[in-house]
């Protein structure tokens, strides 16, 4: 790696993949460029920063040449917003949940056997968001179980079967879902 001054002159020449040192951020990878910023990629805080170009405390480590490709490259703000699509996307998924219609407005009422205790309410629309939540993080899960790259498949299996096994002690909540296909299934239903 080639250490290179800090100067206005080398740092106007980088380009996209250059590496550089911010004396806050650390170490960071530049990863787009405008005409008086860079967004730069730093580890540390992992997240990138918009830093001016004229910024003399910025050190070119290690420079990429400006490539007359990189005007048509992806960008930073192309990936955010992709992501930011996708996320919506999947967020918007995780809402089609429905709850069966005749526990809407309803009240989750835990009442303790000493009746000098006072009782707990929760809104059933309230105490469903939290079981589909749970839900969704157990298909994460299991997602990553499968996609595990060091267990082995014997492993895998084992791990699974307890996230199965709670899938059962879940169906208790089927009762709350408008439509079976949202709801826990255990080993005993396909």
């Amino acid at each position: 790696m080639t250490y290179l001054p800090s100067s206005i002159y080398y740092m106007e020449q980088a380009g996209i993949g250059s590496k550089v040192h911010h004396p806050h951020y650390g170490r960071g990878v530049i990863v787009e460029t405008g005409s008086e910023f860079y967004t730069i990629w730093f580890k540390t805080p992992n997240t990138a920063k918009s830093i001016a170009k004229d910024y003399t405390e910025l050190e070119l480590l290690e420079r990429t040449e400006v490539a007359a490709e990189q005007a048509g490259a992806v960008s930073l703000a192309d990936i955010e917003q992709a992501l930011d699509h996708v996320l919506t996307q999947r967020l918007h998924e995780f809402q089609l949940v429905p709850m069966a219609t005749k526990w809407n407005d309803g009240t989750l009422v835990l009442q303790p056997k000493d009746g000098s205790l006072q009782a707990k309410e929760v809104p059933v629309d309230v105490f469903f968001h939290k079981i589909v939540m749970v839900r969704d993080r157990l298909r994460l899960i299991e997602q990553k179980i499968n996609a595990h790259k060091v267990l082995t498949d014997a492993e895998k299996v084992e791990l699974q079967q307890y996230i199965t096994a709670s899938y059962g002690s879940l169906t208790t909540f089927n009762v709350l879902f408008r439509e079976t296909s949202h709801q826990f299934k255990g080993s005993g239903r396909e």
